[in-house]
């Protein structure tokens, strides 16, 4: 059995010059037809976006309003949170709720690299030089500073 299938989106818009107006008749088009057709019978949902896309572009919307637009359909009110998740966890999102979590693991994490990172700067200089060098004076003051 031979299954065809076709997608179109279809946009069509003409503009009337009104003489006399304060619009720039040379910033119109007076008509536009945007046709775009893709096979359908074998798109996945991510492709069927990306058609999508193109034709939202043609019509002339903003990329970052296409995106929040594709966002708002996971992040809504009517989504469901452990969905939500899930989109969370593919695209190494965080939600806002776990914003604090996040925050006191980084804490911990920096914590223990500040406590590493001392051990091995300590034992380097106490392998190599005895024990960490001690500046006596005040070496605050340059030479080069006197004017």
């Amino acid at each position: 059995m031979t299954y065809e299938a076709e997608v179109q989106f279809k946009f069509d818009a003409t503009f009337t010059h009104t003489y006399g107006s304060f619009l720039d008749a040379d910033d119109y088009i007076p008509e536009e037809h945007v046709k775009i057709t893709a096979p359908a019978a074998d798109l996945t949902a991510k492709q069927y976006f990306k058609l999508f896309e193109k034709f939202m572009l043609c019509v002339g919307m903003c990329p970052a309003s296409i995106r929040s637009g594709a966002m708002s359909l996971v992040f809504n009110d009517y989504t469901n949170e452990e969905e939500q998740r899930k989109v969370c966890k593919e695209y190494e999102l965080t939600m806002d709720e776990d914003l604090e979590k996040k925050y006191q693991e980084w804490k911990e994490r920096d914590a223990q690299w500040a406590k590493m990172n001392a051990q091995l700067v300590s034992s380097f200089y106490e392998k190599n030089f005895g024990s960490e060098p001690k500046i006596k004076g005040d070496h605050t003051d340059s030479p080069w500073d006197s004017e």
